[in-house]
């Protein structure tokens, strides 16, 4: 398959800028991929979602917590060329803003990480946050402009930034924990780039799922955005069960697909924790027949991985999955999706043709854009039956 037939146009317009007032306010597709030759769709509203679910379906959410992981700063100068006195560019060295990007976890104080401007940023460079509070020093560099930095937190005021004392031993102020407080404090919410505006202090909780707990992702679930405790009341009253997984989003998710094949693509890894109590309500449900009705994409890639990898059962599990899904995969877990409309090119866009069929799915996005539905992260969804 060419990368060129998971693509649609979409005005820049419909590219949703803010969250809605109200979570549950958001409009909703309903698919119905088996309904005649070619499928059928309607226009509903998310609040409907309770009405056409039935007893003893099970939602599985995905609770992964999206952490502040976008870090502006400057660098030190470690590893800096010397600009003459007298070029143009001499304002700007050492002064302009880097970001940094943290992407994955590798131990308590190293991560890999994005750098921009990258073609800048050399093995050796130390960069600086705040007033010296937080430093990422670049380790090595990766594919894609990916680079491994290590992470050091001053736990309070010094005389000198970057002197010797400077930093407490990790032995002495549980490095991990003061790392993660100083990321809290300088970090900013890594809206994508296809929100075009500063992130705001009511970002932190609208870029954010109502059932977030385990923090680890620079992305959100975002088909869980929609959700309110309105709405989670009404499934509970419905009989609808719930159940809950993590899998931290991260490069997998939202990495551009890079090769004109797609099928040569390969995904990064992403963590992901399945507990007893999820495994034994997902077994239940498929053992009595009722529909698992996955929440996002993330949810989805967890279930089918671990299915893969047991005999097609889903046991308590936890690791890392690179499960790429693209038309013709064998879903054997997802009965129902909950999905957001996702990029052109995206592998996103890839799984949920898969499981509702490109053809299909290229119908409905050209619906989509007619109608003026909300696109991406901040924007409408769909629910494939």
């Amino acid at each position: 398959m060419l990368l060129d037939e998971f693509d649609y146009p979409l005005p820049g317009e419909l590219i949703a800028q803010q969250p809605l007032a109200e979570r549950d306010a958001s409009r909703m597709m309903v698919l119905h991929p088996a309904s005649g030759a070619h499928g059928a769709y309607e226009d509903r509203v998310f609040r409907d979602l309770p009405t056409l679910l039935d007893p003893g379906d099970l939602l599985v959410f995905n609770n992964t917590k999206v952490f502040p992981a976008r870090l502006l700063g400057r660098r030190r100068g470690v590893t800096a060329q010397p600009v003459g006195k007298n070029n143009p560019a001499v304002r700007e060295h050492l002064s302009a803003e880097v970001e940094l990007l943290l992407t994955r976890r590798e131990s308590d104080d190293v991560w890999q990480a994005l750098v921009r401007p990258g073609r800048k940023i050399r093995t050796g460079e130390v960069l600086v946050f705040g007033d010296g509070e937080l430093e990422a020093e670049v380790l090595a560099r990766g594919d894609y402009g990916v680079r491994r930095v290590r992470l050091r937190a001053r736990s309070g005021p010094t005389e000198a930034v970057g002197s010797v004392g400077a930093f407490e031993p990790a032995e002495q102020t549980g490095k991990g924990e003061l790392i993660e407080q100083a990321i809290d404090r300088f970090g900013h919410v890594p809206l994508p780039p296809y929100i075009h505006r500063a992130d705001r202090a009511a970002d932190r909780d609208a870029y954010q799922t109502v059932y977030a707990k385990v923090r680890g992702a620079v992305a959100a679930p975002t088909a869980g955005f929609h959700f309110s405790e309105r709405v989670l009341e009404q499934l509970r009253a419905q009989g609808i069960e719930t159940c809950e997984i993590t899998l931290h989003v991260g490069l997998g998710t939202f990495q551009p697909v890079h090769e004109a094949q797609v099928e040569n693509h390969k995904m990064e890894a992403e963590r992901f924790e399945v507990g007893e109590a999820a495994a034994e309500a997902i077994g239940r449900a498929r053992d009595l027949g009722r529909r698992v009705v996955a929440v996002g994409t993330t949810t989805v890639r967890t279930l089918e991985h671990i299915a893969r990898e047991n005999a097609g059962r889903i046991v308590a599990a936890s690791g890392e999955t690179s499960l790429f899904i693209v038309p013709g995969f064998p879903f054997q877990v997802t009965r129902s999706l909950l999905t957001n409309f996702h990029l052109p090119k995206s592998t996103l866009l890839m799984l949920v043709s898969a499981f509702a069929g490109r053809d299909f799915i290229q119908r409905v996005y050209q619906h989509a854009v007619a109608e003026r539905y909300r696109f991406y992260s901040y924007g409408d969804c769909m629910l494939i039956l």
